[in-house]
């Protein structure tokens, strides 16, 4: 019978971190849909999603490097707001609401600049963040 390998509680304590961290911020990007208007909370928001996309993957890959992270959450941003050239999330978003705050309904350009906002700033400050908790 193979056995599995001890855990990691760095890793572990990693997770919850980034958990809670996404718990936060797909709040904070809820009150920014609902209760913002105009094209500072729509970047907002945009970024907020960059920054919770990162923290999916990160919770999922606690042990990759944060820049490939990164980079994966910006891809992951950019191939789905390129995705809504196609229309699908807008017929799809007609029939089941929340698709579109999953896949949105309208591709913006400006959107991907907040993606990039989003998926650098979740990366330089997990890495800030666990450097100095290694340092500690």
């Amino acid at each position: 019978m193979p056995s599995t390998p001890p855990r990691d509680p760095l890793v572990g304590a990693r997770r919850r971190r980034l958990l809670v961290s996404a718990v936060l911020v797909v709040a904070a990007g809820l009150v920014t849909h609902i209760a913002g208007s105009g094209p500072v909370a729509d970047l907002a928001g945009d970024a907020l999603y960059a920054v919770m996309i990162y923290l999916v993957i990160a919770v999922a890959a606690p042990r990759t490097a944060f820049w490939i992270v990164g980079v994966t959450a910006l891809a992951l941003c950019t191939l789905i707001e390129c995705f809504q050239l196609t229309g699908l999330p807008g017929l799809w978003a007609e029939s089941f609401w929340p698709v579109r705050l999953v896949l949105g309904v309208g591709f913006d350009v400006r959107d991907l600049a907040a993606y990039a906002v989003g998926a650098g700033a979740a990366t330089l400050v997990d890495a800030a963040l666990s450097r100095r908790r290694a340092r500690v």
